[in-house]
């Protein structure tokens, strides 16, 4: 049976969230990356675009979680439980929290954030990328090198971000792998 059909068969041809039937399409329920029915919800447009943010949330539109929240589909009770906590500071929406029971393991999946991602700012605020170029905006000494000082207006090239510090980069400064910190440097055009 297709993906589709075993939703619309267990949806009864509705949104599992609203109960709209117009615009169903399956939602991948993250972080689940397997494409079967237990990690899908049956939406609607208007939910899947306020889901993904493609549209502002309206919390009216949201009450209605007070029927799908007692689905005994594990995704359900997921997309359920965070769009509640997305509303989290109205009365309406605390009360069906307090409300809501999930077994562990639910409980953990509807819990789950993805991680931050580090985004390496320069000086003026500008994003950094992988391969960028930049320049100093101050004279640096080098660590480890004796006298050696970097000079403001050197131009870098080739940037490697460090994937675990949002305020380092890597770069060559007359042929020497140095560690620079973002704040000290401008992108270039």
């Amino acid at each position: 049976m297709s993906l589709l059909r075993e939703l619309d068969e267990r949806s009864g041809s509705k949104c599992e969230l609203c109960s709209s039937t117009v615009g169903l399409e399956a939602y991948l329920v993250a972080p689940q990356t397997e494409e079967i029915a237990e990690n899908q919800v049956a939406t609607c447009s208007t939910c899947r675009d306020q889901i993904n943010e493609e549209i502002e949330l309206d919390s009216n539109h949201w009450r209605c979680l007070n029927e799908s929240m007692w689905s005994e589909v594990s995704s359900v009770q997921v997309m359920a439980y965070r769009m509640l906590n997305k509303f989290g500071s109205e009365n309406w929406a605390q009360g069906m929290l307090d409300m809501m029971y999930m077994d562990e393991k639910t409980t953990e999946w509807a819990s789950w954030k993805p991680a931050e991602k580090i985004v390496h700012r320069d000086v003026n605020g500008h994003v950094l990328e992988n391969g960028d170029s930049v320049t100093l905006v101050k004279d640096l000494q080098v660590r480890g090198t004796g006298s050696f000082k970097a000079k403001q207006g050197t131009h870098i090239r080739r940037i490697r971000l460090d994937p675990n510090n949002a305020n380092y980069i890597e770069g060559k400064v007359e042929g020497q792998d140095v560690v620079i910190i973002t704040e000290y440097v401008k992108k270039s055009k």
